[in-house]
């Protein structure tokens, strides 16, 4: 096994629409697309697999997942799709035919061994529904998976979170029965992040015995607002993407990555030492 760290880049809800629509007729996800995709293909090292987790369109128009499928063009590294609620599966088949991972099954689970990490997608969306559910099926695939690899260190991934984060519109609608999910993966302490989407803000939290991790948004945040009965509302917050560092001996860690362009980088030392 080599001792270089594999790099597993995360980003989500992506919301893009077409013919130049606005989301929210505020945000311009197609720009925010584009700012992060040049982020990621100047990133050094590269990372070794960029992981979409869901709301990778606004509306599961055909004519949006080919505006995404051109925009994705510039992305100069392998990437792997995973839908959301605001995500049609037929469209996004029909779009990415060529995803073969994509094609099999109801609902679009795979997996995918990155160097020595284990990645598992499970496909949490609910037609026509803004909550998340993951079926007895696909615990059973989630089991099976983890069972053949015991050692080999696993991102378990999907959409809905499957925590209360304390913003009430979105715990309406995160992901039902959560402990179903996490009956499976506390049997399995290979599993290193439980990571998600949907909640357009970075959060951490324990769940099943590891550490479940939600990406920004890519474009608008959800407001940060932990009143009962809290409004439906969002922020243009600077957005940001995940990426997650695995390194034997070392295990994992994950940096979270703003995108824009910001001052610096500036030295902490001149030929004197520290800077005063």
């Amino acid at each position: 096994m080599s001792d270089n760290p594999t790099l597993i880049a995360q980003i989500s809800d992506l919301h893009i629409k077409a013919n130049g629509l606005l989301s929210y007729k505020k945000v311009d996800t197609q720009a925010a697309l584009l700012r992060a995709i040049e982020n990621l293909n100047a990133l050094r090292p590269q990372p070794d697999m960029v992981v979409i987790t869901g709301d990778l369109v606004d509306f599961g128009a055909v004519e949006e997942y080919q505006t995404l499928r051109q925009l994705l063009r510039r992305l100069q590294l392998p990437f792997r799709l995973m839908p959301g609620n605001h995500d049609d599966r037929q469209a996004l088949r029909e779009v990415f035919a060529d995803h073969l991972y994509l094609q099999h099954g109801v609902t679009l689970n795979w997996q995918l061994k990155v160097g020595p990490l284990q990645l598992l997608a499970l496909d949490s969306s609910v037609p026509g529904q803004p909550w998340g559910e993951v079926d007895a099926h696909q615990l059973r695939w989630l089991e099976q998976h983890l069972a053949r690899e015991p050692a080999a260190p696993t991102l378990v991934m999907l959409h809905h979170p499957p925590f209360i984060c304390g913003i009430d519109h979105m715990d309406r609608q995160r992901l039902r029965d959560p402990g179903a999910l996490a009956a499976v993966i506390a049997r399995y302490p290979q599993v290193e992040r439980v990571l998600c989407g949907h909640l357009h803000r970075s959060l951490q939290t324990r769940f099943a015995g590891t550490l479940a991790v939600c990406a920004p948004g890519l474009s608008h945040q959800v407001a940060f607002d932990l009143q009962p009965d809290g409004p439906a509302h969002f922020v243009l917050e600077p957005p940001g993407f995940l990426l997650h560092r695995w390194q034997p001996g070392q295990g994992m860690v994950t940096h979270q990555c703003a995108i824009g362009d910001y001052s610096g980088p500036w030295p902490f030392y001149d030929e004197q030492g520290l800077i005063d």
